[in-house]
């Protein structure tokens, strides 16, 4: 009998390589959905609207689906998505629900029952960021540059490697600028949701019957897996979990680590709520956005410098 008081942990890699690089980290998510997908079930989980807005959307195909691999930092519009998970269901449907611990509990607490057609995946989640300030930021990157954005990447792995966190905007023109305005605002967490400073959900357990999540601290867990191409942290939860896990186990190549070794900051608390959160809502509601990203985002020459060495040492 396995003790679920705690996950079972791993370090896991898709062993293609293309899928590997199409993800933010090790490509788990794309394993899990494919099983679900090739035996004729359906998929929820988030994806960027061509107004550059996070929306959860259901899935058939794998081409629907792909739109949905890569982190988004921003927060997700369920819509009616739990109505229709349900109709999925209950009508035998094969279904895999993704997004955060909330979203998985949310959609847990209006199911009302359990589903052993259900399988839920949950994303170790640092906060959830107002849309609000996404939407400003990406109008100042329009006025600044005179074009219009044509495409996102909230983490550019493929230029800049796993480690790095680069967001890159591409234009109308095809031109393309790498920035960490929006990256810095995110970690300095004053534009997250109120709720998010006290998240019940930041702890080893967790709703979802497997959580995942990119494998920081993975040198010290399994020294050499690590080739900074991404590497997932895999946690399974309970028996459903590890009975999937084992199912999609032949295109993954993995290791069983320790809890120990994986405690990244969301697995241990909430993250704290910045002193100077107020000044900031307060100076984002009332002066240009050019002034915010220069106040909170680190936008400007000595900036730019900087987070250009640090995107050098990261590829090296």
């Amino acid at each position: 009998m396995m003790n679920w008081n705690e996950p079972k942990v791993y370090a896991v890699k898709h062993k293609n390589s293309d899928v590997r690089e199409a993800s933010r980290s090790g490509g788990i998510f794309t394993a899990v959905s494919d099983e679900v997908l090739e035996n004729g079930g359906v998929v929820y989980g988030c994806v960027l609207t061509e107004n550059f807005e996070a929306i959860h959307v259901r899935a058939e195909t794998t081409d629907e689906r792909n739109a949905m691999r890569g982190s988004k930092y921003i927060q997700s519009s369920m819509g009616d998505v739990f109505k229709s998970v349900k109709k999925d269901l209950d009508e035998g449907s094969r279904v895999l629900f993704s997004g955060t611990s909330c979203q998985v509990a949310g959609l847990k607490g209006f199911l009302g029952k359990d589903y052993e057609n259900l399988l839920c995946v949950d994303i170790v989640c640092h906060g959830v960021p107002s849309p609000l300030v996404w939407k400003k930021y990406l109008e100042w990157q329009e006025n600044r540059n005179g074009l219009k954005v044509k495409s996102v990447n909230f983490r550019n792995k493929r230029e800049y490697g796993w480690a790095a966190h680069v967001e890159s905007i591409g234009f109308d023109n095809g031109k393309k600028i790498d920035s960490r305005v929006f990256t810095t605002l995110f970690y300095g967490h004053a534009i997250f949701r109120p709720c998010c400073y006290k998240c019940p959900y930041k702890e080893i357990m967790h709703p979802g019957d497997i959580t995942i999540a990119d494998y920081w601290g993975i040198d010290r867990a399994a020294p050499g897996f690590n080739d900074n191409k991404g590497v997932s942290l895999v946690l399974i939860n309970d028996g459903a979990g590890r009975q999937f896990f084992e199912q999609v186990g032949d295109c993954l190549d993995y290791q069983k680590t320790r809890i120990e070794d994986s405690m990244q900051g969301p697995l241990r608390k909430p993250c704290d709520e910045p002193s100077i959160r107020n000044k900031f809502w307060g100076d984002f509601n009332k002066e240009p956005f050019d002034k915010i990203a220069r106040l909170y985002g680190r936008f400007g020459v000595i900036s730019k410098i900087k987070n250009r060495l640090k995107i050098i040492y990261n590829r090296t």
